[in-house]
């Protein structure tokens, strides 16, 4: 197996400051296909920004702080704040931008929404239907009373920054079930279990195991997205049975699995 960086990162949409498209008027929602591997690096929006997941899954990194978004839940980010968009596999991002000035929706920091079916068929419906002012002026103006806030816990997986530590955190990233002990890959990157152990406690603020652990349910949240079967997902994550998955997940976020990607549901706009 390769320990080289995964290839796809990219320029973000529209650049530093922009917001993509055209940017007439007080909201735009814009489609972008994201295959595998797809990263828009550290960039921020004069508009608000709400980052959805209409197929697949998207990570928003803003800061120490990561969330895996499945369709079920968005992310609110506020304009001016700087973040990295990416997708592990496949996804169809539906992003949409408010302008400040227009936007009634007054949240200082970022904030995790429940999509509900309202919500998405209203973004669905603003993304793909041509409309005459009038008809998408009363549309856009449902818009904010649909962000209903919901508590998720994110699972964060800061990458550490030495060398040696971070090939090998990229390399568990991609293939999270890789089962090889410290000492293996101290091997591999040519330095001792006890010096990659150092590393990651030092530059994560976790040990190897909790960091591991953290990135096998993140890339299980992903697989779960695209209805992968629970059985499946842990397997492909590192896990013996669909019960220690769920153990360790439940040990992480306070919820089980289920309850994560039904987080606000009943509360998302017309469920």
């Amino acid at each position: 197996m390769s320990l080289n960086r995964q290839p796809g990162a990219g320029p973000a949409p529209g650049g530093k400051g922009a917001v993509p498209g055209d940017s007439r008027g007080a909201l735009r929602v814009m489609n972008f296909e994201m295959p595998g591997g797809r990263r828009f690096e550290r960039h921020e929006h004069s508009a608000h920004q709400l980052a959805w997941a209409a197929a697949g899954t998207l990570t928003v990194d803003i800061g120490a702080h990561s969330w895996v978004l499945p369709p079920t839940l968005a992310l609110w980010i506020p304009a001016g704040t700087p973040h990295t968009t990416s997708a592990t596999r496949p996804a169809l991002m539906r992003s949409v931008y408010l302008l400040p000035r227009h936007s009634p929706v007054r949240r200082p920091g970022p904030t995790v929404v429940a999509v509900g079916p309202l919500l998405r068929e209203l973004i669905t419906h603003l993304a793909d239907t041509p409309l005459e002012p009038g008809p998408r002026a009363r549309a856009e103006a449902l818009l904010p009373d649909l962000l209903r806030p919901v508590e998720v816990t994110t699972i964060e997986v800061p990458m550490p920054r030495d060398e040696r530590a971070l090939r090998v955190a990229e390399a568990l990233v991609a293939h999270p079930a890789d089962p090889r002990s410290l000492d293996e890959w101290g091997r591999l990157v040519g330095a001792s279990a006890r010096t990659l152990a150092r590393l990651f406690s030092a530059e994560t603020g976790l040990s190897f195991g909790r960091w591991r652990t953290r990135a096998r349910l993140r890339a299980g949240l992903e697989h779960m997205a695209v209805n992968r079967p629970l059985t499946a997902v842990a397997h492909r994550v590192g896990y013996t049975s669909p019960s220690s998955f769920v153990a360790a997940f439940r040990h992480e976020t306070g919820r089980t699995p289920g309850a994560y990607f039904s987080a606000g549901q009943g509360q998302g706009g017309g469920d």
